[in-house]
Order: structure tokens, then C-alpha cells, then sequence
């Protein structure tokens, strides 16, 4: 690493977290976007992001299943994007010490843990990981925690651990694995026969019938040193770039930036097929607690609370004579009638209904609406940024109007527009706006005015969230016409 980059945050954070030799490290992979459970899991807002299920996020939840005892405080790998909203989740939720690792373009699991285990193996080449997905389900936290245990054992020995879940239907959205003989030195673990592709019914309701398939968790335990000699054996194009990306990383604020050029340069690839697939040290443990992928609006309805006619009502929702129905609003009354084995989600800007043995369909609604550019694919109507959130409120020709919430403390950057004047209506909260060579004071139900081209800032002095309303005009109002010349937050 050149000597102009600024010192890694590995070496502090193991300092700040005093965490002692020998303890797991969860590494807890972040980057999916859930498009089978759109409207309400987007590109910029993915699923593991939103309390699906609990009144926590899903990756709150992963972060918190494995806090304090035996395991050190998590390695998260997410995307470059959503950086600020792991790093407010992981404060809101009081997970302490959690280290952030930037991917600068997705390129799937096995380039992620490759980073990931030798930036660990800085610290300690044994070092023991647990790998799990940000959005999964794991309600007993006591029976994960004692079977990650047991599989360190298992990994120490120089065993690829992963864990398979007991089938409870013939899934098809599932992989599976198949069980071989006992391993001698742990009779807890058996040797991994095989990985199978996600079946059809028929298929997988005969691999159930034999007792000896699982599903595929996608959780995985190893040490570095073993992760790393068996990439090296198999997958060793994905180590080299990931070893140079690790190379040229850099801290910024607690964000740790795994070089961009070199890290595109990975192929993109799982780890199931880049190394699970292929070594002969793979292992798998039958895990004894119930889990789910949280994959569909399908698994959703399973989790949730039903009524007497086994529906899953969530929001502002009124159900008359509908049975085995899951309905979602995260706004305004949603009302069914007659309706049996429906899905309908209602969110500020897109509604989705749908038969319940359609949930796996969901992504060919977003690849449409992909290809034909609709901003509802990615975007949510709600934009969330380091400082807060806006939402678009009303839109038309030559304006728009916005909603926009500042944190307190939190300042949005200072900035210029070439196409757009704005006016700002304080409805709650106080702000400090800086307006070119001046500073105002705008209170609750005072305004202030942003003409084209002038230099200006919001800052949020109070112990309040700061909200006003936003009326931008001008020939384009676009969010790339932004010119930032300063930002707390490091974005350009």
C-alpha cells in the first residue's frame, strides 16, 4: 500500500474493540437487492434495510444474533451506496465496533469473502468467520448461536462448515445440499456430498423423500487460512484481484474502501461455485432451528401473524371475507374483499396484487419496468442520504415539490445549481442556511429563497428533526445538477 493512503481502520478498530484471539468474526454480506420482494425492497432501499419482521431491520437482526460472547463485533460487506444506512442501522441498534467494507461494484459472495478474509488475515490467519446473508431469518437466536459453535470446532480442524435447514416442503426457490457419511472427528458434521441447483416440485419432493438433502442456508464457517488456501486451489483469479483491491484500500470516516479498479477486475462469481462446489473439504451441519431466506412476499406470509382465516395483515388494512391472504400498506387504507391466496402491497407509489403461488415471479414485474425505464424498478418515492431523507411530493412542468427531513447535527453539503432555483418553507424544527456570504436563522413557518446559481447549505442545529418543504423550479431539476464543493460525508 502507498504511503500517501491514510492508515487502515483494521488496526484501530481492533484496538477500540479489544476483541481477544480466538473469537468469531461474523461477516455478514450485504449487497443483494431483493427484487422478488418489490415495491417495497428497491435498489436504493433493499430489503435488509426494512423491519420486515420484527420492528427491527433485517440486518439489525443478523448484526444482533451473534453480539458479544464468544463473537467479535462484525466485518459488514455492503455495496458503496448504502454505506450510511448500515452504518445508522448498526448505531441504532447499539452494535458496537462494526467494521464497514466497501464494495465499489457488486460482484457476488466469493469476491466479498476473499476480501473480507484477507483483510482479516492482517490481524490472524485462524482467525474463525461466520458468513451470513444481511436479510435472513433466524428466530432462535440461543440454537444459532450454540450451532456456529460447533461448527467452529468443526472449522478449526481445516473444515468448510456450512449449514443445511431440514426441507419442511418440496421449495423450489431453495438450493439444496445432500449429507454423505459422518465426519470421524466430529460427529456433529457430515461431509458434503453434493450441492443440487434450485429443482422443480416433482424433483425436489424426491430429494426430500430421502432424508439425506437439506436446504442451502448460504451460511458458511471457516477460518481465514483455510478460505484462503482453498481460493488459491480453486478460484484463484478471484483471490488475485481481491488481494489487490485489499491492497489499495483506503479508511474513510468508518468506511473501509477496497481499491475500485481492482476490485471490478474480480470475476463475478458465488462462493458456492467457486470454491464450496469444488473443494473435498467441504462439511455440513443439519441445523435444528427453523430459518428462512425471506426471499418472497410468499415467505413473508409464512412468517407473519395470521388471523382466524390465516391472513397476514400489515399497516392500515381492512379485510372482509378474504382468507389466506397476505396484504401490505405503508400508506393509505387498503381495503379487500373476497379475495383467497392474494398478495397485495401498497406503498407511497406502486401497488403489486398478485396470486400467492406467483410470489417468485415478482422480478419479471421489475424487468419490465427496467426495460422500459421506469424509475419505480430502483428508486423509491422516499430517498434516503447520511443526513436524512426526502420525498417528492408533487412534480409537474418546470417544478417540483419536496419533503425533505434533516437530521439533527446533520448538514447537507454545500452546493450549487445551474438550472434550478429553490425555496425552502420551515414547517418543523430550525435551520441554519447558508446563503452565499451569509448564514440565516429560518425558523418554523419562516421561508427563505435559493436563487439559480447561488451557494448554499441546510444545517440542522437543533435536538429535533429538521422538515420543510422544497419548490425547486427552472428548466431541469434533476438530482445531477448538484455541483458539491464540500461535504461531511465525502461524496462528490
Amino acid at each position: 500500500m502507498s504511503s500517501d493512503v491514510t492508515p487502515d481502520l483494521a488496526a484501530r478498530s481492533l484496538a477500540k474493540t479489544g476483541r481477544a484471539a480466538g473469537r468469531i468474526v461474523p461477516v455478514i454480506l450485504s449487497g443483494g437487492s431483493g427484487t422478488r420482494l418489490w415495491p417495497v425492497s428497491r435498489e436504493s432501499f433493499p430489503k435488509q434495510f426494512w423491519p420486515l419482521v420484527s420492528d427491527r431491520s433485517l440486518i439489525e437482526e443478523t448484526a444482533l444474533r451473534t453480539a458479544g460472547g464468544e463473537f467479535a463485533p462484525p466485518l459488514i460487506v455492503c455495496n458503496e451506496t448504502h454505506r450510511f444506512l448500515v452504518a445508522e442501522q448498526m448505531r441504532d441498534s447499539n452494535v458496537k465496533g462494526a467494521r464497514i467494507l466497501l464494495e465499489p461494484v457488486g460482484r457476488n459472495s466469493a469476491p466479498a469473502i476473499a476480501a473480507a478474509a484477507l483483510l482479516l488475515a492482517q490481524d490472524d490467519p485462524q482467525t474463525v468467520i461466520c458468513m451470513m446473508a444481511a436479510d435472513h431469518e433466524i428466530p432462535d437466536t440461543a440454537k444459532l448461536r450454540s450451532t456456529l459453535l460447533t461448527a467452529a470446532k468443526v472449522a478449526r480442524a481445516g473444515r468448510i462448515v456450512t449449514f443445511g435447514i431440514r426441507p419442511t416442503a418440496p421449495e423450489t426457490g431453495f438450493g439444496y445440499v445432500e449429507m454423505g457419511d459422518p465426519l470421524p472427528e466430529a460427529p456433529e458434521a457430515h461431509a458434503l456430498a453434493r450441492f443440487i441447483e434450485k429443482p422443480d416440485a416433482a424433483l425436489a419432493a424426491t430429494l426430500i423423500a430421502t432424508g439425506k438433502v437439506l436446504w442451502n442456508s448460504g451460511i458458511f464457517v471457516f477460518t481465514v487460512g483455510t478460505i484462503i488456501e482453498e481460493m488459491q486451489r480453486h478460484a484463484p483469479r478471484v483471490l488475485a484481484a481481491a488481494r489487490r483491491a485489499v491492497e489499495a484500500r483506503t479508511s474513510d470516516l468508518d468506511f473501509i474502501r477496497l481499491g475500485r479498479d481492482e476490485f471490478a477486475a474480480c470475476p463475478n462469481i458465488s462462493l458456492d461455485y467457486a470454491v464450496a462446489e469444488h473443494t473435498d473439504r467441504a462439511a455440513v451441519i443439519a441445523a435444528e432451528f427453523a430459518w428462512s431466506d425471506v426471499g418472497s412476499w410468499g415467505a413473508l406470509w409464512d412468517l407473519g401473524e395470521k388471523d382466524a382465516a390465516n391472513n397476514v395483515a400489515v399497516g392500515d388494512v381492512l379485510l372482509e371475507d378474504a382468507k389466506r391472504c397476505y396484504v401490505r400498506s405503508d400508506g393509505m387504507l387498503t381495503a379487500v374483499l373476497g379475495l383467497e391466496d392474494a398478495v397485495i402491497v401498497v406503498t407511497e407509489d406502486a401497488v403489486l396484487a398478485m396470486h400467492r403461488d406467483r410470489t417468485q415471479d415478482v422480478k419479471k414485474i421489475v424487468e419490465r419496468l427496467k426495460a422500459q425505464g421506469r424509475p419505480e424498478a430502483i428508486m423509491h418515492n422516499i430517498s434516503y442520504r447520511p443526513w436524512g431523507h426526502y420525498e417528492v411530493l408533487t412534480e409537474g412542468d418546470r417544478f417540483q415539490v419536496k419533503r425533505i427531513v434533516c437530521k439533527p447535527g446533520e448538514r447537507l453539503s454545500l452546493q450549487k445549481h445551474f438550472h434550478r432555483a429553490e425555496h425552502w418553507v420551515v414547517v418543523a424544527g430550525s435551520a441554519i442556511v447558508t446563503r452565499n456570504d451569509e448564514e440565516v436563522l429560518v425558523r418554523e413557518n419562516e421561508s427563505i429563497y435559493l436563487p439559480l446559481g447561488c451557494v448554499h447549505r441546510l444545517y440542522n442545529p437543533g435536538k429535533i428533526p429538521l422538515t420543510l418543504i422544497e419548490v425547486q423550479s427552472g428548466a431541469y431539476l434533476g438530482e445531477d445538477d448538484i455541483v458539491r464543493l464540500e461535504d461531511t460525508y465525502g461524496r462528490s
